[in-house]
């Protein structure tokens, strides 16, 4: 993740988030595909609405995702009539997070269901465990549909199955949104490349943040429990083993938790 000249890493605190966030690259590849009109591009889009689908075997994904909704409806509630709160803005999210979670609830479909109902992506699914099993000889019918249907008939099919998972990429996205901005960045440093950090037994903790230069020769590699956290800041070398930095290091710090 980007932010104008800075690099944002990210450490999920449970597994809840941690889902979240793999389906959110997911959704966010997808969106860029669809920009194109490519074999590879309009491969790229199935691809990764079949990994979705396999994250979407979870039993206990939706309640997961409705309970996360509930929850964040329940504390972001409290802040109604607080002194400093934009309370047209706070409606308005609440509001967003309400239909949100009706909409989880109205669709009474296993998450996903539509698309394993195709028997085109079935196929598609079921050769992509094989390296190279998409090829041409594999799935004719997958080679027809690239090469001999009409970009825009195949573009509206991808966005149509695209749609059909719009309702968990709202849940998704509006969820990590929040939390993301929940705490603001402060500055930190590492000494010797290494930074400790407890966490507040009492807080929701759900995710860290670190930012660091976009130019600069390191990275964090994070190691996080529910009580504390660690940072080693390593210096990347494609050719070797990276190495901790020596140095102190400046960046900024993260912890959310709402």
């Amino acid at each position: 993740m980007t932010a104008a000249n800075h690099i944002i890493y990210e450490q999920p605190l449970n597994e809840r988030i941690r889902t979240f966030l793999r389906l959110e690259f997911l959704f966010l590849r997808i969106n860029k595909a669809l920009l194109g009109d490519s074999e590879q591009e309009n491969r790229d889009v199935v691809d990764n609405l079949l990994s979705i689908l396999s994250v979407f075997e979870r039993n206990d994904l939706k309640s997961e995702i409705i309970k996360e909704l509930e929850r964040l409806l329940l504390a972001l509630s409290v802040l109604e009539g607080s002194p400093g709160v934009d309370s047209e803005m706070l409606e308005k999210l609440l509001f967003e997070l309400d239909q949100i979670i009706d909409s989880l609830h109205i669709n009474k479909m296993a998450l996903g269901q539509q698309l394993r109902d195709s028997d085109f992506l079935s196929g598609i699914s079921q050769r992509s465990s094989i390296p190279g099993g998409t090829c041409a000889f594999d799935l004719p019918s997958y080679h027809f549909w690239l090469h001999h249907v009409d970009f825009a008939t195949r573009k509206r099919q991808l966005i149509t199955w695209s749609g059909q998972l719009s309702h968990i990429h709202d849940a998704i996205i509006t969820t990590l949104h929040l939390i993301r901005k929940s705490t603001v960045f402060s500055p930190a440093i590492a000494v010797s490349g290494f930074y400790h950090h407890n966490l507040d037994g009492n807080q929701p903790n759900q995710l860290i943040r670190i930012q660091i230069p976009s130019e600069a020769n390191y990275f964090p590699e994070i190691s996080a429990g529910k009580h504390r956290f660690t940072v080693r800041f390593m210096h990347f070398d494609i050719e070797s083993r990276s190495q901790q930095a020596n140095e102190e290091i400046k960046f900024s710090l993260s912890c959310c938790s709402i």
